[in-house]
């Protein structure tokens, strides 16, 4: 049985899916204006391990994330850049498709642009307008909130209090400060299509109702988004979705902000780290894992402190990044002590895949999940350390399914998913960069040891180990020669 916490029940509560075995789940995706930024990733983060998880427990998803491709923000990025807002929202899109790649966040199944689903929209608002939920004004289409009693159930607050912090801005027409806009009249300069209304473009928050409608139906499960899309923009689907259809999302589920120092993110604080610059300095599987090491609801944390040449490092990455060389690390010594039987066991569920999938049951508990897999890797280093700390065959039977098991807690999590040299040697090598280590001096003076070592010079080879050791370099001594790392 899954828990999930529902935004609207505010209480976690069972799934049941309208049709049994299967789940239909639609995200709010992003609005293409600029590059993703780590805010941006944390929300798209808990989806998509949100939907991994789902699908490991043996459901069939059908998941939408949409593209907001016409917004204010893209328009009056085109005219600053002096080119058409659709080339700008390509332009950003390839973009968000390719630093998504690199987090591990799969592809939705279904990822509709919204300048493609225009006469959707318009089919939406025309339903409105029926049912007297939407007037025409001044060329522009609003939704009349007062004709939906519902408003502000989302959100947990009145109509009255939403309404005395609203105001109606210069140049609009509408009857209440709480209406919003369906449509918008064109302007010159700015994209725009026929409507009954005249040419104009759409509102933002009507995308995703007719873009929900259109691949889930109806009715469907799970909305989701980040929690500050709360108030307005999923109060308004809602409003419009309920409106026209009669129903809409089951559930409700909202992820965290992400903070720094307490701040949330905005370019007016200037704290806005793209992902692309995060992955200038760390592997983004780090970035991924610190998301998910703490509950998709809650806050979480992404400090920026300055080296002593001024440029921004990340501290909360940097440990993480070191969480993932752990991970990495064991995954790589209980491969090899796996490769090494003959015969390897074929052993039950251990504890780590249980407690996992309970955490992950719920209310999707990555946070607890990864401590279980830690506790899991504490025990897998201490029985490879030590051949007796179980009889022979416990300890061949633990260390096959820790190594088995891990493996599945990773393709949940999203995080684990290479062969473990490949990401120990990427690190170390930005290590050394960031360090100023020389691969090609350590290299020697491992040599150098060793030759000491053959010829018995055994406080030369200590010598030298401290040597490295003192800037920053580790030696690990294995039955296959000397490796090294940085620390």
């Amino acid at each position: 049985m899954i828990r999930l916490h529902d935004t609207r029940a505010r209480k976690k509560v069972e799934l049941q899916p309208r049709e049994p075995g299967k789940v239909s789940l639609y995200v709010c995706g992003v609005t293409v204006y600029d590059l993703c930024h780590v805010g941006h990733a944390r929300t798209a983060v808990a989806f998509d391990v949100i939907v991994r998880h789902l699908r490991a427990r043996g459901f069939d998803v059908r998941f939408v994330r949409n593209i907001t491709d016409v917004d204010d923000k893209i328009i009056r990025k085109g005219l600053a850049e002096g080119r058409p807002a659709a080339e700008v929202a390509r332009f950003y899109a390839d973009a968000m498709a390719a630093d998504m790649e690199g987090l591990g966040v799969a592809p939705a199944d279904i990822e509709p642009r919204a300048t493609l689903h225009i006469p959707d929209m318009i089919d939406v608002i025309r339903r409105l307008e029926e049912r007297g939920l939407a007037y025409a004004a001044g060329g522009d289409v609003y939704y009349s909130v007062a004709g939906f009693p519902n408003y502000g159930g989302l959100s947990g607050q009145s109509p009255d209090e939403l309404q005395a912090g609203a105001r109606i801005e210069v140049g609009e027409h509408k009857k209440s400060p709480l209406d919003f806009a369906l449509w918008k009249a064109a302007k010159p300069g700015e994209p725009s299509w026929e409507s009954p209304w005249g040419p104009g473009r759409p509102g933002w928050h009507i995308e995703c109702s007719a873009m929900s409608h259109r691949y889930l139906g109806d009715a469907f499960d799970i909305h989701g988004g980040g929690s500050d899309l709360i108030f307005p923009h999923h109060e308004n689907e809602i409003a419009q979705s309920e409106g026209a259809f009669g129903a809409f999302a089951r559930y409700w589920m909202h992820s965290g902000m992400l903070n720094f120092g307490g701040e949330k993110m905005s370019k007016s604080l200037g704290n806005v780290v793209t992902i692309r610059r995060a992955a200038e300095t760390h592997d983004l599987e780090s970035l991924r894992l610190l998301l998910i090491s703490v509950h998709y609801r809650s806050p979480a944390a992404f400090s920026i402190a300055r080296d002593d040449a001024g440029q921004p490092v990340y501290p909360d990455l940097d440990e993480a990044e070191e969480r993932l060389d752990y991970f990495y690390r064991t995954l790589e010594r209980l491969d090899a002590f796996v490769g090494t039987l003959a015969s390897p066991p074929t052993p039950p569920p251990s504890d780590l895949a249980t407690r996992f999938v309970e955490a992950m049951d719920d209310d999707f508990n990555t946070a607890a999940g990864i401590g279980h897999l830690y506790d899991a890797f504490v025990l897998a280093n201490k029985l490879l350390d030590d051949a007796k700390a179980a009889p022979k065959a416990e300890r061949q039977s633990t260390l096959t399914a820790l190594a088995r098991d891990a493996r599945m807690v990773g393709a949940t999590l999203g995080i684990m998913r290479r062969p473990p040299a490949e990401f120990l040697n990427s690190r170390r090598a930005r290590l050394c960069v960031r360090r100023k280590i020389d691969p090609q001096s350590v290299e020697s003076s491992i040599a150098e040891r060793a030759a000491a070592r053959a010829a018995k010079q055994f406080q030369r080879a200590d010598d030298i180990r401290a040597g490295l050791k003192a800037r920053g370099v580790e030696l690990m001594d294995g039955p296959k020669g000397t490796t090294w790392r940085v620390v």
